[in-house]
């Protein structure tokens, strides 16, 4: 908390110094970066500043998922004593990487310095929407206070799969003081709580993360609430990057964790103001370094100082991910995080290059695969896949006929962006 009223001086130095450490050890002892940088004609000490940042070369998602998983890992790590993580698929190009636990443990650090800078107290009770696979996400401390039935920051998970109705009394049930969630999954329950007129879940304050709403989706959530909601923002190789404070005048960024660069075509910086592509630097990933890496979001720096006092530079996000939801057949709104997550847990993903998911009847799928390095047999694969999306999604044969078709390719859009969610449905709520 501390470092969120240092002077930009004394942060700019601390990033200094992390970041020489990391491109020392990425260089070092992680075969994809030495060789990378040795192509590029650059090595760590040619590094001496953020200004020399963009010398380095910027690490794309498909030169990652490409590499032998191997060679992205430190050799001073144990792959089979990391955690394993999968980005969330919103691309449609999902692919796992490792941590260790003590950056396992930072990223949630990181991740409660932004609640508690926006009100949040040690015995909230605090509800996650989210999905069933990180019900067990919490800290070693956490865990320790739990077995001594302390409740310290203690997290109540619904799953984003249970029917809105359902996940709506669980959350009545549980009375939380924070609400918090992948922001199209709490806009839906919003929607749910206002058509039933439901008075009982009163949080104090709401936080949203994952999904891009406009901002009339999170005015309903705040009228349906009335509590605050803070949109929270990242991507899951570097965890939370950015959030917003009680005054809104941007999001701050995490830079004592994450250096954020936003640069144009020819991968230069851009001015305060500009947009530009949003590149990443873990200043704690050691296991799996990410290092000027893009996830193909824009943004754009600010220069504004926030009227809170907090040091942490500011960003505006101007465009990201836009995808759509989906309808079900029993009225359920799926909202595009909700599939990325089905994907990123179907125990074939590994075998999944990229993906595209479009409706067209509210009763059917079509699903596009593309494979790599599938030793599974194709049918197999359709017959598991669609399987386990009826089974996350809860949902017969009957209700929804899911067609799976492989293909070499997924095309972009015109924009140039992998949309992996379309709904060509009429009628349907649009918050993108």
């Amino acid at each position: 908390m501390r470092r969120l009223q240092w002077s930009k001086q004394k942060l700019k130095e601390y990033q200094e110094k992390r970041l020489r450490a990391v491109l020392r050890h990425a260089y070092d002892s992680v075969p994809f970066y030495h060789e990378k940088f040795r192509r590029a004609g650059v090595s760590p000490s040619d590094v001496k500043s953020l200004e020399d940042l963009t010398k380095l070369p910027i690490t794309r998602k498909d030169e990652l998922t490409q590499a032998d998983p191997s060679k992205l890992i430190s050799r001073e790590y144990t792959m089979d004593k990391l955690k394993i993580l999968r980005t969330s698929g919103s691309t449609g190009k999902p692919f796992k990487f490792y941590i260790s636990p003590s950056e396992d443990d930072w990223r949630k650090s990181i991740y409660l310095r932004a609640n508690i800078s926006c009100g949040q107290k040690t015995r909230d009770r605090w509800v996650v929407v989210t999905s069933p696979h990180h019900f067990i996400d919490t800290t070693d401390l956490q865990r320790k206070l739990a077995r001594a039935h302390i409740r310290i920051f203690a997290q109540e998970c619904v799953s984003l799969f249970k029917k809105i109705d359902e996940q709506v009394k669980l959350i009545s049930q549980a009375k939380p003081n924070i609400l918090d969630g992948y922001t199209g999954s709490l806009y839906l329950i919003a929607k749910e709580v206002a058509q039933i007129g439901l008075k009982t879940i009163c949080p104090r304050i709401v936080f949203g993360t994952a999904d891009f709403v406009d901002f009339s989706a999170r005015r309903y959530i705040e009228n349906t609430f009335h509590a605050p909601f803070y949109d929270q923002f990242g991507c899951a190789e570097v965890d939370r990057t950015a959030w917003q404070c009680p005054e809104k005048v941007g999001y701050h960024m995490d830079v004592d964790s994450v250096i954020t660069q936003f640069v144009d075509e020819r991968g230069e910086e851009v001015s305060d103001g500009e947009r530009g592509e949003i590149i990443y630097t873990s200043l704690f990933n050691y296991a799996h370094p990410f290092i000027r890496y893009s996830t193909e979001d824009i943004g754009m720096p600010m220069r504004d100082e926030c009227s809170c006092h907090r040091r942490l530079p500011l960003m505006k996000l101007v465009e990201g991910r836009r995808d759509s939801f989906l309808i079900l057949p029993d009225g359920r709104l799926l909202s595009p995080m909700s599939f990325w997550t089905v994907m990123r847990y179907f125990e074939h993903a590994d075998e999944i290059d990229s993906f595209r998911v479009i409706q067209k009847k509210i009763e059917s799928l079509e699903v596009y695969v593309k494979t790599r390095n599938s030793l599974t047999p194709l049918e197999t694969l359709e017959r598991t896949l669609v399987g386990h999306i009826r089974r996350c999604l809860q949902i017969d044969e009957s209700s929804l006929d899911v067609q799976v078709d492989f293909v070499k390719e997924i095309p972009v859009d015109r924009s140039g962006r992998l949309r992996s969610v379309i709904c060509e449905l009429p009628n349907l709520p649009k918050i993108s």
